[in-house]
C-alpha cells in the first residue's frame, strides 16, 4: 500500500501537478489505508508562519484559522512541532495546554486528539508540518508511524518541487533591482486584467525624469540607487494597487479604481522628496501617463492610451502628469502623421533650405541670413517649418533636421565664397536635443570643414528652452566651447520665453533676436516700444549685438530705428527664399568691406520683382 501511494504521488509530481492538488491525494489516500484519521499538511515559510495546504475532511474554516500565524512553543500541535522541529503528540485537546488558544475551533467538530511531525527540506529546515487528527483520545500505531515517515518524505519532495517553481518565477517575474514584478508580470496582468468582467480599472506609466543625465554625472551606481529609491516611493504610495518596473526608467501602476489623476498626484509628491543617492543629494522627480479602462474593457488599448499620455507629457515638459483623452489622442496622432512625413522627404531628399536676410535698417543692406527648414511636397509646393514644428520636436528627428541644414548651410556658403560674395554669417537654428547628444561641436568643425568654410562665418540661434534643465551648466560650457571655435551665438525669440534677463547674466550670448510679438506692438504709446529700448539699452552694455526679428512695415522700420535698434529681419526687407534667388540677392545688396548707401529703395523694388 505505502508503494502504491508513493508511486502515486511521485507520478504527480513530475507531471508538475498544483502542490495542494498532491497534497490533497495523499491525505485522500491516506484517510482511506488509515482508517478513523484525518489528514492536514501545512506548510511553514521562512518567517516561520503557517499556511495551510490541505485537509480536505475538514471545514475550509477550520485551516483558514491557522493561516499565516506564527510557529511556537504553544500553537497547537503543529505549530508547536515546527517550533520544536520534533513530533507532538496530544491526546487529549480539550485539556493540553499546548492546544488552549485551538481548542474551541477543534472540538466542535469532534476533534478530540492530533499527533503532527515537522517535514523537513534537504538543508534541515522545517517546511511544513504533516498531521493526523483522531477523533478518539489516543496517540499513532506503528503502522501510521510508517505512513508518516513516507509521507513526510513526499510531502518534502513536493514542497521543495514548488519552492524551486516559485523561484523560477520570482526570477522570471521579478525585476532584479528593485524587487518589483517586471514587464513580463505586467503583460499577464493585463491578460488577466482583460478576462475580469467588472469594476474600473485606470493606468499609469511614468518615466524617471533626467535619469540618464544623473548616470552620465554621478555613476551608474547613484543612478542605480535613484531607481530603487523611486521604485520604493510608487510602490508604497501606491498600494493596494500593483506596482511594477517596466524597464530602465519606467514604472507601471494597475490601479483598482478609475480616480488615475488622484494617486498621480500622491505619487508624484511622494517621489519629488529630497533623497540621497550614493552619496548625491538629489530632487527625483517622474512624468505619468494615465488611461481608464473604457466600457469595451479593452486592457491593450487603455495601455496605448496611457502611452500616448506619457509621450504627451514628455514632449511639453517633464515632470507633469497627463491624463488621456480623445483630444490628445488626435493631436498626437497629427504629431506622428507628420514624424513620419518629414522622415520620408528626409529619405527622400525633399527638406531645403530657405534663407532670409538680416538687414541694416537705415542702408538694407545684407549683414546675414537666417537658414530656414522647409519641406518640398510630391507636388512642388513648399512647406513651412511651422506647419511640421510638430515632427522637429522628436529628438531623432530633429538631428537629422540639423544634419541636412548644417551640410545645405555649408554647401551654400562655400558657393557664395566662391563667387566673391561677401557673406558675413548665416543663422542656423539648433535645439536642445542638438546639445544632449554631445557632439555638436565635432558635426560643425567636421561639416563646414569638409567644405573649407572658415566657422566664423556661422551663428548658432538658441531658444531659451535649450537653457532649462539640469543640464544648464554643462550646455553654457558647451556653447562656451563652441564659440571658442570662431562662431557667435544668437539668442532666439527673445523674451517669450522664462527668465530670459537671467540668461544674458548667466550663458555667453552674442547677439538677441527680439521677437516678433515685441515689434508688433511697437507703434508710438506702444508697450513694445518701451520693452525694445529697454532690452537695447542692456545689451549695448553688455556688448550685445540686437536683431528685430518679423519687421513687416516701413513704419515699423522708422520706428526701431528711432529707438536704435540698427539690425532687422522680416517681410519688409524679403520672405525666405532658395539659394539661387538668395544669391541674386546677395549680389546686389551683400554689405560690402567699404560699406555702401542709398540701397533701401533699390532692395524694396528688387524683392516684389524676384521674391515676390
Amino acid at each position: 500500500m505505502l508503494l502504491r501511494l508513493q508511486n502515486v504521488i511521485l507520478e504527480m509530481v513530475a507531471k508538475g501537478e498544483a502542490l495542494k492538488a498532491t497534497t490533497d491525494r495523499l491525505c485522500t489516500e491516506v484517510e482511506a489505508i488509515a482508517p478513523g484519521t484525518v489528514c492536514s499538511v501545512l506548510a511553514v515559510d521562512r518567517g516561520g508562519f503557517l499556511h495551510p495546504l490541505s485537509c480536505p475532511a475538514l471545514p475550509q474554516s477550520y485551516s483558514d484559522a491557522f493561516e499565516g500565524l506564527a510557529i511556537g512553543p504553544a500553537v497547537g500541535s503543529c505549530g508547536t512541532a515546527a517550533y520544536r522541529g520534533a513530533s507532538v503528540t496530544v491526546t487529549d485537546i480539550e485539556t493540553d495546554p499546548l492546544w488552549a488558544a485551538f481548542r474551541a475551533s477543534a472540538v466542535p467538530l469532534g476533534i478530540k486528539a492530533c499527533w503532527s511531525s515537522p517535514i523537513f527540506n534537504s538543508e534541515g529546515r522545517v517546511i511544513g508540518t504533516f498531521a493526523f487528527y483522531y477523533r478518539v483520545h489516543r496517540g499513532p500505531n506503528e503502522f501510521e508511524e510508517a505512513i508518516v515517515a513516507t509521507c513526510a518524505h513526499l510531502c518534502t519532495i513536493a514542497i521543495e518541487r514548488h519552492e524551486r517553481v516559485l523561484e523560477r518565477e520570482r526570477m522570471a517575474y521579478s525585476d532584479a533591482l528593485t524587487g518589483l514584478p517586471n514587464r513580463a508580470k505586467f503583460e499577464l496582468s493585463l491578460l488577466e486584467e482583460a478576462s475580469r468582467q467588472e469594476g474600473p480599472r485606470g493606468l499609469l506609466l511614468f518615466d524617471i525624469d533626467n535619469l540618464k543625465a544623473f548616470n552620465d554625472t554621478f555613476g551608474h551606481r547613484a543612478g542605480d540607487a535613484l531607481i530603487q529609491i523611486v521604485a520604493s516611493r510608487i510602490a508604497a504610495t501606491a498600494m493596494p494597487h500593483r506596482s511594477f518596473r517596466l524597464s530602465g526608467d519606467e514604472f507601471a501602476v494597475l490601479v483598482e479604481h478609475n480616480d488615475v489623476a488622484a494617486l498621480a498626484k500622491k505619487i508624484m509628491a511622494a517621489v519629488s522628496e529630497a533623497a540621497l543617492c550614493d552619496g548625491h543629494s538629489v530632487m527625483p522627480s517622474v512624468t505619468i501617463g494615465g488611461a481608464v479602462l473604457g466600457i469595451d474593457r479593452d486592457c491593450e488599448l487603455m495601455r496605448h492610451e496611457a502611452d500616448f499620455a506619457l509621450y504627451h507629457a514628455k514632449d511639453n515638459g517633464r515632470g507633469r502628469f497627463v491624463l488621456h483623452t480623445p483630444a490628445l489622442k488626435t493631436a498626437i496622432s497629427h504629431r506622428f502623421e507628420a514624424i513620419h512625413n518629414v522622415g520620408v522627404a528626409l529619405d527622400e531628399g525633399r527638406i531645403e533650405t530657405f534663407y532670409q536676410p538680416i538687414v541694416r535698417l537705415d542702408t538694407s543692406e545684407i549683414v546675414g541670413l537666417e537658414a530656414l527648414c522647409r519641406m518640398r511636397t510630391h507636388s512642388g509646393s513648399v512647406v513651412p517649418a511651422g506647419d511640421f514644428h510638430d515632427a522637429t520636436t522628436d529628438v531623432r528627428l530633429g538631428s537629422r533636421i540639423t544634419q541636412t541644414m548644417m551640410s545645405n548651410v555649408a554647401r551654400d556658403l562655400r558657393h557664395w565664397l566662391d563667387l566673391g560674395i561677401p557673406v558675413q554669417h548665416v543663422g542656423i537654428n539648433v535645439s536642445s536635443s542638438d546639445f544632449h547628444r554631445g557632439d555638436l561641436g565635432d558635426r560643425l568643425t567636421t561639416t563646414f570643414g569638409g567644405v573649407n568654410v572658415p566657422l566664423n562665418h556661422i551663428i548658432l540661434e538658441v531658444t531659451e528652452s535649450v537653457y532649462l534643465g539640469q543640464r544648464y551648466t554643462a550646455i553654457a560650457d558647451e556653447i562656451c566651447a563652441l564659440r571658442s571655435k570662431g562662431l557667435l551665438v544668437a539668442l532666439d525669440d527673445f523674451g517669450t520665453g522664462f527668465a530670459s534677463l537671467t540668461h544674458l547674466l548667466s550663458v555667453p550670448i552674442d547677439i538677441i533676436k527680439i521677437d516678433k510679438s515685441f515689434v508688433d506692438g511697437i507703434a508710438e504709446g506702444g508697450g513694445g516700444a518701451a520693452i525694445i529700448k529697454g532690452v537695447l539699452g542692456i545689451a549695448g552694455d553688455l556688448g550685445i549685438r540686437v536683431v528685430a526679428e518679423g519687421v513687416e512695415t516701413p513704419d515699423q522700420v522708422r520706428h526701431l530705428r528711432a529707438l536704435g535698434c540698427t539690425l532687422g529681419q522680416g517681410h519688409n526687407f524679403s520672405k525666405a527664399a532658395g539659394r539661387d534667388a538668395t544669391t541674386e540677392l546677395l549680389l546686389r545688396f551683400a554689405q560690402q568691406p567699404s560699406t555702401s548707401t542709398g540701397k533701401m529703395v533699390q532692395l524694396e523694388t528688387y524683392r516684389q520683382r524676384v521674391v515676390h
